[in-house]
C-alpha cells in the first residue's frame, strides 16, 4: 500500500529537500507540505492523518511537547517524528515523553535522516544519538497509550467540556493553559470520534444524546 506523508516546516527549502528524499530513497508516494501547525491540521483533518507525520518544533503554532502529545492522541493510526534543529537534551527527552515515534536532528546526513525514517516506518522508536542513554528518572509515555475502549482522552474530554460551554478555541486554551493550535488538534479528534466535521454539529449531536 502507498506511504502517504505530511511535512510540518516552516522552512521551504528544508521542506522541499526532505520531500525528495522520501519520494527518491523512501518511495513515499504521496508528501503533503505544511508550513504552520494550523495548515497541518486542516491537511491531517479533512484528508486523513496518512501513515507518517514529521513536524518541526520551532514553526509557527507549534509548542512543543504539548502540541506533540496532542497530534500523537489526535491521529494515533499515523507515525509521528519530530525533525528539528534542536538537539538539546530537555527538548528530546520531552519530545520522545510526549510520545512521538523518533526525534530526528537536521544535523544528520540525508542517509541517516532516510534511515530514521524506515526504522519509524517499521514500527522503531528514533533516538538520536546524541542523546545517549537517557536519564534513569526520565518517563516516556508508551507510544500507544490510548485505551481503544475510550475514544477520547482526558485532555480531549476537557476540551469537550469547555466546548460544551460555548468556549472559542481561544477561550479554552486560555482556560486550560494549553496553545490554540494544541486545542485545535483535539478538536479535531473529537469531531473525527463523535463523525462530525464542525463545533456545530458536535454540540448538537452531544446535547441530542
Amino acid at each position: 500500500m502507498p506511504i502517504r506523508a505530511l511535512i510540518a516546516d516552516d522552512h521551504e527549502l528544508f521542506r522541499s529537500g526532505l520531500k525528495q528524499l522520501l519520494v527518491d530513497v523512501l518511495s513515499v508516494e504521496d508528501v503533503r507540505e505544511a508550513e504552520t501547525l494550523d495548515q497541518a491540521i486542516d491537511m491531517l483533518t479533512n484528508d486523513g492523518a496518512g501513515d507518517l507525520i514529521l513536524v518541526d518544533l520551532r514553526m509557527p503554532g507549534m509548542n512543543g511537547a504539548e502540541a506533540l502529545s496532542a497530534l500523537r492522541d489526535g491521529f494515533p493510526d499515523a507515525k509521528v517524528a519530530v525533525v528539528s534543529a534542536w538537539e538539546e537534551r530537555a527538548e528530546i527527552i520531552a519530545a520522545l515523553g510526549a510520545g512521538v515515534h523518533g526525534y530526528i536532528p537536521k544535523s544528520l546526513s540525508s542517509s541517516e535522516i532516510a534511515a530514521a525514517i524506515r526504522s519509524i516506518l517499521d514500527g522503531n522508536i528514533f533516538v538520536p544519538p546524541t542523546l545517549g542513554r537517557r536519564d534513569p528518572g526520565a518517563t516516556l509515555r508508551p507510544v500507544a497509550s490510548i485505551d481503544p475502549g475510550d475514544k477520547l482522552t482526558i485532555r480531549q474530554k476537557e476540551v469537550l467540556t469547555e466546548l460544551l460551554k460555548g468556549q472559542a478555541s481561544k477561550e479554552i486554551a486560555r482556560s486550560l493553559d494549553i496553545a490554540e493550535g494544541t486545542v485545535k488538534i483535539h478538536l479535531a479528534a473529537i469531531y473525527r470520534a463523535l463523525g462530525v466535521r464542525t463545533r456545530a454539529e458536535a454540540i448538537a449531536k452531544l446535547k441530542s444524546n
